[in-house]
């Protein structure tokens, strides 16, 4: 679970940079991201942040990306972890053979492209993840570089929904 966990987002505009950028580092690990969006407070609406906080993915230098994607854990090896749940663990299966194929298909991907797979696994199990790295083994560097990072966005976006929590806030019991 992430410390900053439906903060919300009058409470994170509220926040001092430095644990502002620290929440956001949670979400995506680089400092550069973090500093960069935190530095647009304060934000209106959830769209305002999430719209941020894409192209600053965006514009990362490649350094920055590579630091990004070396905080993600190569798919198939955090079986029942906490903070990967509601991520690559969502297609984890108790199938050992499974999970081995989904492991090595993962290392031959770095092998090919010379950076980290990743892929937003919300909603897919793990053939979908399977056929989905199959898929992107037939682009070309540059163009799976692209992808990358898209899906890196996409990632963060959801972290960054989680640490704010509904745009509406929750009801009051």
């Amino acid at each position: 679970m992430l410390l900053h966990q439906s903060i919300g987002l009058e409470r994170f505009n509220e926040l001092p940079r430095q644990k502002a950028v620290h929440a956001l580092f949670e979400c995506c690990c680089s400092l550069t991201w973090a500093g960069w969006v935190s530095d647009g407070r304060p934000f209106a609406d959830h769209a305002e942040i999430l719209s941020r906080a894409e192209d600053a993915i965006l514009n990362l230098s490649d350094e920055d990306v590579e630091r990004a994607l070396q905080c993600h854990p190569p798919v198939g090896v955090r079986k029942n972890s906490v903070p990967s749940h509601l991520e690559q663990c969502s297609i984890w299966v108790p199938d050992d053979a499974v999970m081995a194929t989904i492991y090595r298909a993962g290392e031959e991907y770095e092998r090919n492209f010379g950076f980290r797979y990743l892929w937003c696994s919300h909603g897919h199990d793990a053939d979908d993840l399977l056929a989905n790295i199959g898929q992107r083994m037939s682009n070309e560097r540059s163009v799976e570089r692209k992808v990358c990072v898209d899906e890196l966005a996409k990632i963060t976006r959801t972290r960054i929904e989680r640490m704010l929590g509904p745009e509406d806030g929750y009801p009051e019991y």
